[in-house]
């Protein structure tokens, strides 16, 4: 499989970021789509992507994100890494989300006042499926 790029657009408008194989730190800056730009850092301790400035996505420790979509109601993407992993996303402020990992409902959760919502999924090194939908 090639390496995966810090940051890229899928055919279908959505995005791929972070590679969590990668032992030293990479960045991509400016990375610009429909207006909007992303910034994305990336290894194995830690993926971080943000959208003007602000958080969009961040795993601890790090992973790879292929076809990361995400409107006024719902986020999806596909995600690979190792162990346990601590998922923090943005989205609107103290609202009710439902949380789907492979397809099964792992329960709603409800963003804090600075629009953070945060899970944890067990990965093991393949990709799975994540869906987060506003209830």
């Amino acid at each position: 499989m090639p390496e995966l790029e810090i940051i890229s657009s899928e055919p279908n408008g959505s995005l791929r970021f972070g590679d969590h194989t990668l032992t030293a730190k990479q960045k991509s800056d400016d990375y610009e789509v429909n207006g909007d730009v992303y910034r994305v850092k990336s290894h194995s301790e830690i993926t971080r992507a943000e959208k003007n400035g602000k958080l969009l996505f961040e795993s601890v420790p790090g992973t790879s994100v292929r076809d990361f979509s995400l409107d006024e109601k719902c986020c999806e993407f596909l995600m690979n890494g190792r162990d346990n992993t601590r998922v923090t996303i943005e989205l609107e402020p103290e609202r009710e989300y439902r949380i789907y990992i492979d397809g099964v409902n792992a329960g709603n959760s409800k963003s804090n006042r600075s629009s953070k919502l945060s899970f944890s999924v067990d990965l093991h090194n393949e990709f799975i499926k994540i869906k987060i939908e506003r209830v």
